[in-house]
């Protein structure tokens, strides 16, 4: 196999994580361990609304939280747990038709990552909105985090960062071209009106996990473009093989739950998430006089109205009565 390329490899949980902290030598009480388990796979559902009630009702069994999506294309999300419950969930979902091979990523967080379960269906399990996308037919050629590095260096080829502006705006790789998209559905448009730039150019391009370079990538080979790469396990998978010193990546990652982003070694990033936009900031943004908790935030102040913003504020309310009656 040439360099830089690598086969689909099966991903197994790690049967050494705990659902507890150590406590050490300190005598601290324990803490809860939650494994996150990220996932997705492309595969043929023909009643994805059939196999909801059996999967929700597992997930709340077993102390598993997150979000599903099921579509017509597969299967798609993150869920939180004890280890117990995300090695349960993940051998139901891999006896669902075609998900055998399922792959996930894993980390861990003593904060939990999710408030609830949710297993919700849609037409598409990553939104791109063009009917004749199938990756699984064809997708581009798989490049291992540890080979990533060489492969963007090189003179002939385009970097692109399939994800959306907010996103970029933390992090990304030296030298990558940022689409500038508010939504991964923006992306055809903009490679249309973008295409010229790249020719006689191998397209080198990523996103957080893989999905959406699934999608992307199978677009592009649509579109006529045969040199077309991809980054194997996404910006999770790099940010948690390659070390600090090698690597070509700036900033943090952002991530789609309570952690809100991510750095080197998957630790957790600095930021935090304005609800009235869902879109990172820094702990300092959050003294800003355009901040209100639950509300807004310097992002998106000017671009709400009062009256959602009155809505907002009775959320957040709601939000701290519960938060209120269940610490005591």
């Amino acid at each position: 196999m040439a360099k830089g390329l690598s086969a689909p490899r099966q991903c197994y949980p790690v049967p050494a994580a705990t659902w507890l902290l150590p406590d050490g030598a300190h005598g601290r009480i324990p803490s809860p361990m939650f494994i996150i388990a990220a996932l997705y796979h492309f595969t043929r559902f023909s009643d994805p609304a059939g196999l909801k009630p059996g999967l929700l009702d597992l997930c709340r069994d077993q102390g598993v939280m997150g979000t599903l999506l099921l579509a017509p294309e597969g299967i798609n999300g993150t869920i939180a747990g004890p280890r117990s419950g995300i090695d349960t969930v993940l051998a139901h979902i891999r006896s669902l038709p075609g998900c055998s091979d399922l792959e996930w990523k894993e980390a861990t967080s003593d904060r939990k990552p999710f408030g609830k379960m949710k297993v919700r269906i849609k037409r598409e399990i990553v939104t791109m909105g063009q009917p004749e996308v199938d990756p699984r037919a064809r997708v581009g050629h798989y490049v291992t985090p540890q080979d990533w590095n060489d492969l963007i260096s090189q003179d002939d080829v385009a970097v692109i960062d399939t994800r959306n502006d907010y996103e970029v705006a933390i992090g990304t790789f030296d030298g990558a071209i940022d689409p500038e998209t508010e939504s991964f559905g923006d992306f055809p448009a903009w490679w249309e009106a973008n295409k010229h730039r790249f020719h006689n150019k191998k397209i080198a391009m990523f996103c957080t996990g893989g999905i959406r370079c699934e999608k992307s990538t199978n677009y592009l080979i649509g579109q006529g473009v045969d040199d077309v790469y991809h980054l194997k396990g996404g910006i999770l998978k790099y940010l948690e093989e390659v070390d600090q010193n090698q690597s070509t990546w700036n900033g943090e990652c952002f991530v789609f739950d309570n952690r809100v982003s991510v750095g080197h070694g998957l630790e957790e990033g600095p930021h935090v998430l304005c609800h009235g936009c869902r879109q990172p900031i820094l702990p300092a943004d959050t003294k800003r006089p355009e901040y209100e908790a639950g509300v807004s935030c310097h992002k998106c102040f000017d671009k709400t109205t009062d009256f959602d913003k009155g809505r907002f504020r009775e959320r957040q309310k709601q939000i701290e009565l519960t938060r209120k009656r269940t610490t005591g």
